[in-house]
């Protein structure tokens, strides 16, 4: 079993995947202990002194200048916790939560945050023994930061609130707790709000994102590749001297996935020399790189913020080596968020466009000879017309949520918070544009592959006899209607899962 050690240099994006996915097991760096009990002893000592601060001796957000006596500050942090777990809707999923506490070890564990080794080390606990906490999809405006998921989190760990059962269903926490053998804790002063205060969720969603989009932008170039070819298309402007001229990295690397995806094919060498074939191919061909190209320059963009954010002390106040305690305003969403609606709007056009190659291999006056509807019958069978149907009802949804969540900000707590982020919508909406790119890419693999399969006799190119293979014994060959929806969803775990692309890289080498 693999383990994750948070160090005071903080984790990688890998590392969150293997506990957020996986079962890997989370282990404190001793160096990291000891910053925490370093940066909780200058707490202590403002506590003793009786100094104001935020957070420590007083109320929180509009209740900042409420002075609070100091028998009643560990009670004050118990209080903000049930408080901020206002959460309603349907629990996120047993991922986002991971990824949300284990970020939330990782901040705490920079020393920056003023709370004992006890209070990280207890949500380790929870990581190793998969306790999940329930925490329902809304609440979290991104300012300042994920207060009510994380609040859902923290509530777990003071043996209230509730957990997800091995089947989701909605278990208590104190009984879950009790048995994999573990106890409550009990919050000192600053450390419920310590808990709370950050992009923890937010920044979990990203980095999920981050990793499905670098996949599914890769599988683009593939699908793309397979429908050009069903459709007797071009591959020349996928030549590396065209992309050359407009310097984009990312188009770069797409038109040349594409270009050698389509070499070795006895359905490209059909056409190549004749001169009645069409001298330009629609835009949804041609173009193919441009789009999918920008979309992998915005992920990036994306990745390089999710790295400074993953690197980031996200809390407020802040403890500083020198003593100072500090308000910050780190936990402000927006560059997250601005990420987040950046990549939703890159990975909507990535779907819109196949979507239009799926459009042109069904229509009979566009798809060069092959039959309407890829039904070698068409008339008493509809072939993958409703197919098409589906994906053009997913682009305009994943059209809407294109829309960017970052601008909507709404002022809460009387005014002391009056912009917030949009953070945690952003990236959950993201997360749902992602996964109807999938099913979009799935319709156009789909349609593809039945494309390829009526060029026979002539024998499609490795990529393509790889698709072909991985959805033969699932589609069959083309014939009658069938019951379309399980092929359907079998050619999401095709599009989405690694044996596909292995498969194919194993003849053509690795795919950029």
């Amino acid at each position: 079993m693999s383990t994750v050690m948070i160090q005071p240099t903080g984790i990688s994006p890998a590392d969150v995947l293997a506990v957020a996915r996986g079962t890997a097991k989370v282990v404190l760096d001793p160096a990291t202990v000891d910053a925490m009990a370093t940066s909780r002893a200058i707490v202590d000592g403002i506590e003793a002194a009786g100094r104001p601060v935020y957070g420590v001796s007083t109320g929180f957000g509009a209740l900042a200048n409420t002075f609070v006596a100091p028998e009643r500050r560990a009670e004050l942090q118990h209080a903000l916790i049930r408080s901020h777990a206002a959460g309603v809707g349907a629990p996120m999923p047993r991922e986002v939560v991971r990824a949300m506490m284990l970020l939330r070890v990782r901040s705490l564990a920079l020393g920056r945050s003023g709370v004992r080794p006890l209070v990280a080390e207890a949500l380790v606990d929870l990581l190793n023994h998969e306790v999940t906490p329930w925490v329902p999809e809304h609440g979290s405006l991104g300012a300042s930061g994920d207060l009510a998921p994380l609040a859902h989190c923290a509530l777990v760990l003071l043996g209230e609130g509730w957990v997800l059962g091995p089947a989701g269903e909605r278990l208590d926490a104190a009984e879950a707790l009790r048995r994999v053998g573990l106890a409550p804790i009990e919050l000192a002063a600053k450390e419920g709000l310590a808990l709370i205060n950050g992009t923890d969720g937010m920044l979990g969603m990203l980095l999920l994102a981050i990793h499905d989009a670098r996949h599914l932008f890769a599988m683009a170039d593939v699908t793309a590749a397979l429908a050009i070819e069903a459709m007797l298309g071009s591959e020349r402007p996928f030549l590396p001297e065209l992309h050359a001229i407009r310097p984009h990295p990312g188009q770069a690397a797409s038109a040349a996935n594409i270009h050698r995806l389509l070499q070795d094919s006895r359905v490209m060498d059909s056409h190549r020399d004749d001169l009645a074939h069409a001298v330009q191919d629609a835009y949804s061909m041609r173009c193919a790189p441009q789009v999918a190209g920008a979309a992998r320059d915005t992920l990036d963009f994306v990745e390089t913020v999710a790295g400074r954010e993953l690197m980031s002390v996200v809390d407020n106040p802040v403890v500083l080596p020198d003593g100072r305690v500090e308000s910050t305003g780190n936990f402000h969403g927006a560059p997250l968020g601005f990420a987040a609606d950046y990549l939703a709007i890159a990975a909507a056009e990535v779907g819109a466009i196949a979507e239009r190659r799926v459009d042109r291999l069904l229509d009979v006056t566009r798809n060069r000879e092959l039959p309407a509807f890829l039904s070698p019958d068409a008339g008493v069978n509809s072939g993958l017309m409703i197919a098409q149907y589906t994906a053009a009802g997913i682009v305009a949804e994943n059209r809407r949520l294109a829309a960017p969540a970052s601008v909507d900000s709404l002022p809460t707590s009387g005014m002391q918070e009056d912009h917030v982020s949009m953070g945690w919508a952003a990236a959950k909406k993201l997360r749902t544009v992602l996964d109807n790119l999938t099913s979009l890419l799935a319709v156009e693999l789909l349609a593809a592959v039945r494309g390829l399969q009526l060029r026979a006799p002539l024998e499609p190119s490795p990529a393509g006899r790889a698709a072909v293979a991985a959805l033969g014994g699932i589609a069959g060959e083309p014939g009658p209607d069938v019951f379309l929806a399980p092929v359907m969803e079998a050619a999401r775990e095709v599009l989405a899962g690694p044996e596909l692309r292995a498969a194919i890289e194993l003849q053509i080498g690795p795919l950029s």
